[in-house]
Order: C-alpha cells, then structure tokens, then sequence
C-alpha cells in the first residue's frame, strides 16, 4: 500500500505559511512590544479560524462529515500545549527577533524540528532510525552557525538561545497535540488562538506594555496571525494525524528556508559566509528526513475510537452507508491486525519498535 500524501502537502502549506511569520514578525515588533506581539498573533489565529467556522457551519448538514470534537480526556494534553506553545513559546520567539537578524532567526526555526523529534523519542516513544538522528545532527550544526557573527568575530549567544527555547516549548507543544491530532483541528487551534492570545495580551498590560495606537499595525498583526499561526496550525495538527510528531518536526523544517528567502527578499539582510554553510546542512538533513521509507511486520491492537478516517486504506475496513472515498466521522472499532507496509508513526501506528 502507497503512502498517504495528504499529510506531506499539509505539511508544506503549513511550513510555508509559518516560515513567512519571523521576518514579517519582525518589521512588528519595531512598534510593538514582544509579549503584545505575541499575543495578536494568536488572537488573529482565532479570529480568521472563528469567521471560516461560522461559513462551514452553514454548509455541514452531515453529522457523518463533522470532525471528532474535543474529550475531557483530551484537555489535559491541550493545557500543556497551550501554556508551552501558545504563551511561553511565542512570547520568547517575539523577544529573540529583536536580538537577532530575521535571516537567522529563520533558519534557526529548524531547531522545533529538533526539539521535536528528540521529545517524541526519548518520551512518547516514536521510532527514529539513523536517517533522523544524522538529519537532527545537520540542523544542529546549521544552528552553531547561526550564532556566529562575522562582522564582530563573536558568537551571539542571547538572542539564539531564546529562540532555541521557544523551539523547545514548540516541541513540547507538537507532541501534546499530537496525542490529539485525531480530533477537530480547527476546534484545537481555536482555543489555543483565543486563550494564548487573551493570556499574552493580559501580561502585556500587567506588566505596563504601552500598546501601538496605529490600527493598521493592529490590523497587519491580526491578519499575519490568521494565515501563519491559524491556518498554519490546522494544517500542522492534520499532518501530526498522518505523520506523527517526530515525522512532522522533520518535514517542517521547510519553513525556516521560506522564512530565510523571504528575509533576504523583505529586509534585504546578508549576515556573511556563514549563510552558506548553514543553509546546505539544514537542505541535508530535510533531504534525509523527506527520503526516508520504513517498513516491516507489525500489530495494531484492538481498539474503539472516533476520527475522522475514509475508507481508502487497510485500517477502516468497517461498513455503513456512507462512499468510501468522502472523509467522514464516528466511533468505529479496530479489530486485531497484524501486517506490514510502509508506514509513519501516525494515529495508527503508534507501536514500539
């Protein structure tokens, strides 16, 4: 059985639409303090995303077509998102920008790649062959030299490192969504819009943040966080379904090269020979990730759940009314299986190696 594709051209709608937010981020944050910054752009994710749902809602008759809501079960792994992903971690990225060039700061978004799929490895127990440990061994050395300054003949440690940290906390934050991802994105990335930005902007007042007057800055804000934290992360929570955490950390480290292409374009910045070497091995290691293929003998347990699945692979092999091929919604049961294909650690093949 072929690999589903879906999730790869997720992936890369979400990584482009996120790559393109540090060096735009970054011309805000001229006249708009971090933790404020931080905090428009997650309440425009919930924004945009609440204004699709009110259209969508007015086109979905079928209850079969609906996605799997959020379970009390489920909102222990949201809170822990939503604190690492959706107030600390942006909050950190907003600050670093100011320290350092959008260029580097792009590329140094590889580094949630990293942070991922170590995090799903050594705690949620995902597979990771010698292919992902030589690609996570690339982008770290692509992110050493990112902190070098030629003009200064120094390392610029302070403005990485809190980038580095806000790519930890996103780590963290993908794979607790992770363990969630079968359940309706857009509901999962609304909460955490409206919630991380409420708490952002409430800090940012706490803490006596003078905020911009210019309502087009506001406006610019908003929109940025609609396309690159709203859509981005719907489309990211769906890959995470189809890939698994460390999968998807590795196929997102396309972002940091449109956010690199876009700082060089927008802010028109050259940071030195550096660039060269840092670029080539971050192409190296998404090159090994993107190439991988795994496959061998394994055992799906039985289990009763409720995602959204379709009928076109060898997992949902149930019968009801509804065209097989129409992505639908409802509690259906696994029966023990045991087989071999080419596989990701997805929702569905969580198994240990």
């Amino acid at each position: 059985m072929a690999l589903d594709k879906r999730p790869l051209i997720f992936i890369v709608i979400s990584a482009a639409l996120f790559g393109i937010s540090p060096p735009l981020a970054k011309l805000l944050v001229k006249d708009i303090p971090p933790v404020a910054l931080a905090g428009l752009l997650y309440l425009g994710a919930f924004i945009g995303l609440s204004l699709y749902s009110i259209g969508r809602r007015k086109n979905a008759t079928d209850p079969y077509k609906k996605a799997a809501p959020l379970e009390r079960t489920d909102f222990p792994w949201l809170a822990g998102a939503l604190l690492t992903g959706g107030v600390i971690g942006p909050i950190s990225l907003m600050k670093g920008l100011t320290l350092v060039s959008g260029f580097s700061a792009s590329l140094l978004l590889n580094l949630e790649g990293v942070a991922t799929s170590i995090i799903a490895v050594l705690f949620f127990k995902e597979n990771a062959g010698k292919r992902l440990w030589l690609a996570l061994g690339c982008m770290t050395s692509a992110a050493v030299f990112l902190t070098w300054e030629p003009g200064q003949g120094k390392f610029n440690i302070a403005g990485p490192l809190l980038i580095l940290f806000a790519m930890v906390c996103w780590g963290i934050d993908n794979n607790l969504t992770s363990m969630i991802s079968d359940k309706d994105p857009i509901q999962i990335a609304k909460i955490k819009g409206f919630v991380a930005g409420v708490i952002s902007l409430s800090l940012a007042l706490t803490l006596g943040t003078k905020m911009p007057l210019d309502l087009t800055m506001i406006g610019f804000a908003l929109l940025l966080g609609s396309c690159s934290y709203g859509v981005s992360l719907v489309l990211f929570i769906k890959a995470l379904r189809g890939l698994g955490a460390s999968r998807a950390g590795g196929f997102f480290s396309i972002a940091p090269f449109v956010g690199a292409v876009a700082s060089l374009v927008i802010l028109r910045e050259w940071i030195g020979w550096v660039m060269f070497p840092a670029a080539g091995l971050m192409m190296i290691g998404v090159w090994v990730v993107v190439s991988e293929r795994h496959s061998h003998s394994h055992l799906h347990n039985t289990v009763t759940h409720m995602h959204s699945h379709n009928h076109d692979d060898m997992h949902h092999l149930h019968g009801h009314p509804v065209t097989s091929h129409e992505p639908h919604t409802h509690e259906h049961t696994h029966i023990e299986l045991a087989h071999a294909h080419v596989h990701w650690p997805d929702t569905h093949h969580r198994h240990v190696h």
